[in-house]
């Protein structure tokens, strides 16, 4: 944790409240003795105060933006890929506490990356008291908060299936559709292929593990074909 205190440049009045920011439930189910309580209440606490923290940044940094425009920014910037990619740039993982079972289980571990970056906000600002806030809203300004200009600058807040929808209603105008052409891997770990289509012309083709997520791909991938990015 002393390690990790330094990385973050940050030092804990209570070591103890940064040690239950990394707590899964999983593993307070084998280790009672060790933990009272898991992360999940501090990830609830963490969630409030980076959405307010996530606002004020915004609402300072991008005075041109509208209000519809800044909360599909702030969509972007906290969702749970942008968090996830966070927690790794820190390398939370090698400090998250799990069960063995979970350990070894890759299905939603960016879920709990995502979790788990909220409850060290949450731990943050917490153990800071008085300047609780100040002390997240620091950390996130070095450690997610530059990601905001890159998500306006490539326009990465704008939903590609809805854009592209959009766009192709306007200049065609046509309805895309979606239309799934494969899928490989075990139940576990699915791998989607979809193609985007207007028309029976199709545009594009998306992978992801999930149909959606394909969808989403193969909406980006036509928008770049069509040269509507």
């Amino acid at each position: 944790m002393e390690e990790f205190e330094k990385k973050i440049g940050i030092k804990f009045n209570n070591i103890k409240t940064l040690e239950n920011a990394f707590v899964h439930r999983s593993y307070l189910n084998e280790n009672k003795e060790k933990f009272s309580q898991h992360n999940e209440r501090m990830e609830f606490l963490g969630d409030a105060v980076l959405e307010l923290c996530a606002t004020d940044f915004l609402y300072k940094n991008f005075p041109q933006k509208k209000e519809g425009e800044l909360t599909a920014i702030r969509s972007a910037l906290v969702n749970t890929e942008s968090l996830c990619n966070a927690a790794k740039k820190l390398n939370l993982e090698e400090n998250l506490l799990m069960s063995k079972g979970e350990s070894l289980e890759k299905k939603g571990r960016n879920h709990i990356l995502a979790n788990t970056f909220e409850a060290l906000v949450g731990a943050i600002y917490l153990d800071g008291e008085k300047d609780g806030f100040f002390k997240a809203y620091t950390f996130l300004e070095n450690f997610l908060f530059d990601y905001a200009f890159e998500i306006v600058e490539k326009n990465l807040f704008r939903d590609p299936k809805s854009y592209f929808q959009e766009i192709a209603q306007e200049v065609i105008p046509a309805t895309p559709e979606y239309k799934l052409i494969s899928e490989k891997g075990p139940d576990h770990d699915k791998n989607f292929i979809v193609g985007a289509y207007i028309g029976d012309e199709k545009i594009s083709e998306g992978e992801g593990k999930s149909k959606q997520k394909a969808e989403v791909d193969a909406a980006k991938k036509a928008l770049i074909k069509k040269g509507w990015e």
